[in-house]
């Protein structure tokens, strides 16, 4: 139940939508962006966006591609441990620089998404991570391969303007439903990924999974011409024309009425600074927000990592178990100090299992989202990611341990699904794509140190990992739910 300050917000929120659709002075009825899309409301348009954009991010669908590209590492990590011979510190690198290309261009392509338009940017992203990509099967040597990988991050970080195009598209009711349906593209990328390994990997190799998984990328770039640029941002540039098409187009599509008057040009704003977001009126929201990105990132890739690398040496009960290969070959190589142990068919069909998990929560996610609210949902997904993590301690059967990394995975996907929603929604359209790269680059903060937690700490001490990971999603189930603004229900502000 809200409370009377939040009611009060809301409120306030809703009056300013209100009050802006007013008569002219020549008695002309005017009507905002925000009002076109309620009155629009959900069809045929919002549809094909789901199914192009995937929701926010990479490669067949943009999510897909993301989570390829992220399922890569994973999958690819111990035959690069083989072919170079890498010691732990090593392979973490890789994806740590893969976040750390991300979080430098992230808030780089924020700011050039709030100045030049979404559409652009999210196009040039998927050109530049499309290219890199395919460029990384070629490495020739540890040091290519990781310069390379960490240009795709670059690419990556451009696709959260996938997410704020749909977010400004749908109308308000909608955006706790769509965006966590998105999940299911996270999945299919996946599962794509783990599947082509199991049967590239053990034939043509590494060098081969990479070119396949950079076709989809590349084929998602002739879907653009479909994809509008956001009307929001067109009116906060002043280029109603423009904006007024789109939504007549979207209309159409829809087969609803546009609503009685003329698009109303709001006051003219400034595109969003960085020290818009340390504002008083929104500083504590901006830090919280950091926090929540930063420690869910933590816990998410530190999740797929743990998961590859418990596989990969057989960690069972809390102790690492001597390597032994799939195939029983006692070679030299086995027995490397550099843990060279490849994945066998068992250990792609746990990857398989585990990763389901990433939609198993979607219905309560969504169930949660809309009925208790971003803050508290986040919260108490939070809660039980920090209680799953400290299980994973509890000796118990190679399908006891499955079970909790399913869940876990689980878990931190709702976890990431909650938080991209709230984010979208608390910051006005003049600032949204700042906000979304400000806090993409503090979530890959997150992500570059849990390789070094996954892949390092954990062979050193895994009691000890595990509580670290536990209390950062402690702290973070703190953060949320004392987030001093509730969007749910609320409709997404144009300016500051």
């Amino acid at each position: 139940m809200a409370t009377a300050p939040e009611e009060a917000e809301n409120a306030i929120g809703l009056e300013e939508i209100h009050t802006e659709r007013k008569e002219s002075p020549k008695g002309q009825k005017t009507f905002t962006v925000e009002e076109a899309v309620e009155t629009i409301g959900f069809g045929r348009f919002h549809i094909m966006l789901f199914f192009i954009m995937g929701s926010t991010v990479v490669h067949l669908f943009p999510k897909v591609a993301e989570a390829m590209e992220i399922m890569l590492i994973a999958v690819v990590s111990p035959l690069i441990r083989c072919e170079w011979q890498l010691q732990d510190w090593q392979v973490a690198l890789v994806t740590t620089m893969v976040f750390f290309g991300y979080m430098v261009f992230s808030i780089v392509l924020g700011l050039l998404a709030d100045r030049y338009g979404r559409w652009k940017i999210l196009l040039l992203s998927f050109l530049w991570a499309a290219y890199f990509s395919l460029l990384t099967s070629f490495a020739p040597s540890y040091i290519w391969f990781v310069f390379l990988r960490a240009m795709v991050g670059g690419g990556v970080s451009g696709h959260a303007q996938g997410l704020i195009i749909k977010t400004e598209f749908l109308p308000t009711k909608y955006r706790g439903y769509m965006l966590p349906l998105s999940q299911v593209f996270w999945l299919a990328g996946s599962l794509l990924i783990i599947g082509l390994a199991s049967v590239v990997n053990p034939t043509i190799g590494w060098r081969w999974l990479i070119r396949i998984a950079s076709i989809p990328g590349i084929l998602l770039i002739l879907l653009f011409k479909f994809i509008p640029e956001s009307a929001r941002y067109n009116v906060s540039m002043g280029n109603m024309g423009a904006a007024l098409a789109t939504l007549q187009r979207i209309a159409r599509m829809n087969g609803a009425a546009m609503p009685e008057g003329l698009l109303r040009e709001p006051a003219k704003e400034r595109g969003g600074r960085f020290k818009d977001l340390i504002h008083p009126k929104y500083l504590r929201t901006t830090l919280q927000i950091w926090i929540i990105w930063l420690g869910i990132a933590f816990a998410y890739y530190g999740v797929i990592l743990a998961s590859a690398e418990l596989l990969e040496r057989d960690v069972v009960c809390g102790s690492a178990a001597p390597p032994v290969q799939d195939s029983g070959d006692d070679s030299e190589e086995s027995h490397s100090p550099c843990h060279c142990h490849l994945f066998g068919p068992t250990a792609y069909q746990t990857m398989i299992i585990s990763t389901a998990g990433e939609i198993a929560l979607n219905p309560l996610n969504i169930l949660g989202i809309n009925l208790l609210g971003r803050r508290l949902s986040l919260c108490i997904t939070m809660a039980c990611t920090a209680l799953f993590f400290l299980l994973l301690n509890i000796c118990t059967s190679s399908a006891g341990m499955v079970g909790f990394l399913f869940m876990l995975r689980a878990l931190v996907s709702a976890n990431f699904n909650t938080i991209y929603i709230y984010t979208a929604e608390v910051y006005p359209t003049t600032m949204r794509a700042l906000g979304m790269g400000t806090s993409g680059s503090l979530c890959r903060v997150g992500a570059m140190v849990a390789p070094f937690i996954s892949q390092v700490l954990m062979n050193a001490s895994f009691i000890g990992a595990l509580c670290l990971f536990s209390s950062v999603c402690v702290v973070c189930a703190i953060s949320a739910v004392t987030l001093p603004i509730e969007t749910k229900g609320r409709a997404l502000q144009q300016v500051k």
